[in-house]
């Protein structure tokens, strides 16, 4: 995460014309909604500066300051832009209060996305000189070619937002590598966690040990906190339709063995077995719905879903 001295935050502050900078005198009204625009075209960077995009909140649209008032509460909503999920991929950005020109302000670095094109409630925003602009296709083709350059699935991706510490050695270690690889090969292998984790495409590399999609999803602590769309929704209602009475609903998360059988107890749970003690001289049970049609149903769910 690259940090700006004071000396280069006030040059791009006076610069009204850069696309690297975008000011707001408060955090009301429709600004957060800006805001957010702004983050997502600073993400997707599409003329390619490598550079981190700045949102100052507390200046005018000339970089005079506003002097607002720069509050816990204020610095925490800022920071929320980064979790929410209106923003997909999340964005990497750090929030700060600054001393600049003699003022408080609040100070948000958006660091260019390695996952373009990033989105926002479902657009693309982008720079168009010191405008925010919708990307057209031709934009749209360009990030998309942004990402495809590096030509690695998604699920070897880096997370830059993550730390290997977000990844629970216990899973990895009793769970994982038993059911991934002969006892015999675990015996004789002296590599290190790191190297470990690099050879299942858990992290990047021995050196760069950011973790992937793919090791989040298998053994991240909450890998929903990086991957907000990873989980899986119960809900069940009395009636067909979906404005009917909610029965029961549960968010199931976890990782994704965690997720599946968690799932499968939800799902058996609500799955009733009849039993028949009448009409033969043996008792017969009858399963609302097969146990194996379920499970494929949910494992093909599970599997096969756009995690991007």
């Amino acid at each position: 995460m690259i940090r700006l001295s004071d000396e280069e935050l006030e040059t791009l502050l006076d610069d009204t014309e850069s696309d690297r900078a975008e000011r707001k005198e408060s955090f009301k009204g429709d600004v957060p909604k800006k805001a957010r625009q702004a983050v997502c075209a600073f993400a997707n960077d599409l003329p390619n500066y490598n550079l981190p995009g700045i949102l100052f909140i507390g200046t005018k649209d000339n970089g005079e300051p506003s002097y607002l008032d720069i509050t816990d509460q204020l610095l925490r909503s800022l920071a929320d832009m980064k979790t929410d999920g209106n923003i997909l991929p999340l964005p990497v950005l750090s929030v700060e209060k600054r001393t600049l020109k003699g003022v408080e302000m609040a100070v948000v670095t958006v660091m260019p996305s390695d996952m373009p094109p990033v989105k926002y409630d479902g657009r693309i925003w982008i720079r168009t000189g010191p405008r925010r602009a919708i990307a057209n296709e031709q934009d749209e083709r360009i990030l998309n070619e942004k990402r495809r350059y590096k030509n690695i699935p998604f699920d070897i991706y880096p997370i830059p937002s993550a730390q290997i510490t977000d990844l629970s050695r216990i899973i990895f270690e009793n769970e994982y590598l038993p059911a991934a690889f002969a006892a015999d090969v675990l015996e004789a292998n002296n590599r290190t966690y790191e190297e470990r984790l690099a050879s299942c495409k858990m992290i990047v590399s021995p050196d760069e040990t950011t973790p992937t999609v793919l090791g989040l999803l298998s053994i991240g602590k909450t890998p929903q906190d990086f991957l907000s769309g990873a989980y899986a929704q119960f809900l069940r209602i009395d009636g067909i339709e979906l404005a009917d009475p909610v029965i029961d609903e549960e968010d199931i998360g976890g990782t994704l063995v965690e997720m599946l059988r968690r799932t499968e107890e939800k799902l058996s749970a609500h799955n009733r077995t009849m039993i028949d003690i009448v009409s033969s001289p043996t008792h017969n049970k009858e399963i609302a719905y097969p146990p194996a049609a379920i499970q494929q149903i949910l494992y093909n769910a599970a599997l096969h879903r756009t995690y991007e």
